[in-house]
């Protein structure tokens, strides 16, 4: 029951949260925009828009500039507003630097051609004296985009962290959610495993126990097919109910903390969660199954007799 109920706790966690933060559709404008984070101090190469613009495909290349002002209500980084590609908004009337989100697309936004980024308080002609905060450029096609990321990473050779399009990290991240899946599944068949096991090893001292009441019904006229049944169904009924309560209390589980700490929905998990817990427990009923013939032999007429 506690294997069953935490194992369900976490695929449904898992599976929901691998579900909500998914990678960018692929096609969609955002797939192609790549994005690269500089940090502190960072010097953009004189000579990378141009290696960048050698690229076919490749095309809007952004500086996005740190942000001095900092705090509730102000975006990450500042830009001219003649900079800003027009498929990713504008900036207010009369504006002409405004504050932007890394990457000119709000994090789980869109790209907006109607977008309008607020105004910035940073003087124009300060600018291009602010240090570079991250980089943007259009890339279309795998092989355009690839193409980018190298030459970028060249020129910051230093970051660990490299270019990415948006999705790269949902992706990676939902890959090793569904790594701790399987993990999941696997802890579910083993300990269903050894959930049958225990019930045979149950099973078979309750028939060493009860072999004389067993003998004196055979003896009676009960056939052992009745005994057979009597203890297959108080063997796998009371099984069947725990793993029902415990996946049911998993999935409740899973859903509360789901919508307290994230504000998502459970998404119940798939069908073969369902064929896990079903295997599972296939193998649980067969061990049970394989002791009821020692039913027929420890309660033959000799043990009434010698009892």
């Amino acid at each position: 029951m506690l294997a069953l109920f935490v194992t369900t706790v976490a695929v449904g966690i898992m599976g929901t949260i691998a579900a909500e933060r998914g990678p960018a559709p692929r096609g969609s404008l955002e797939a192609g925009r790549l994005s690269f984070w500089l940090g502190e101090d960072a010097q953009v190469p004189a000579t990378l828009p141009a290696d960048l613009a050698a690229v076919p495909g490749v095309r809007n290349l952004v500086v996005i500039r740190e942000n001095p002002v900092q705090g509730a209500g102000h975006d990450y980084g500042v830009i001219a507003c003649v900079d800003i590609p027009a498929a990713y908004g504008r900036c207010a009337d009369g504006a002409a630097v405004a504050e932007v989100s890394e990457g000119l697309i709000p994090w789980r936004g869109s790209a907006s051609a109607d977008r309008v980024w607020p105004a910035s308080e940073v003087d124009p002609a300060a600018l291009p004296r602010l240090p570079a905060g991250s980089l943007a450029v259009d890339a279309d096609g795998p092989a355009a985009i690839e193409r980018a990321r190298t030459i970028m990473e060249t020129a910051f050779p230093a970051h660990a962290v490299a270019p990415t399009v948006p999705g790269d990290f949902e992706s990676d991240f939902a890959n090793t959610m569904r790594g701790w899946q399987r993990l999941a599944d696997v802890v579910v068949v083993f300990s269903l495993a050894l959930a049958g096991c225990s019930l045979a090893v149950a099973v078979a001292a309750g028939l060493s126990e009860r072999k004389r009441p067993f003998s004196l019904l055979r003896l009676s006229g009960a056939p052992v097919r009745l005994l057979r049944r009597v203890v297959a169904l108080e063997s796998a009924v009371p099984m069947l109910t725990v793993a029902a309560v415990a996946v049911g209390m998993g999935l409740v589980a899973a859903h509360l903390f789901l919508r307290a700490q994230m504000h998502y929905d459970l998404r119940l998990p798939g069908v073969g969660f369902a064929a896990v817990v079903a295997v599972g427990l296939l193998g649980c009923l067969a061990v049970i199954a394989a002791t009821l013939p020692l039913l027929e032999r420890v309660t033959g007429p000799q043990t009434a007799r010698s009892e």
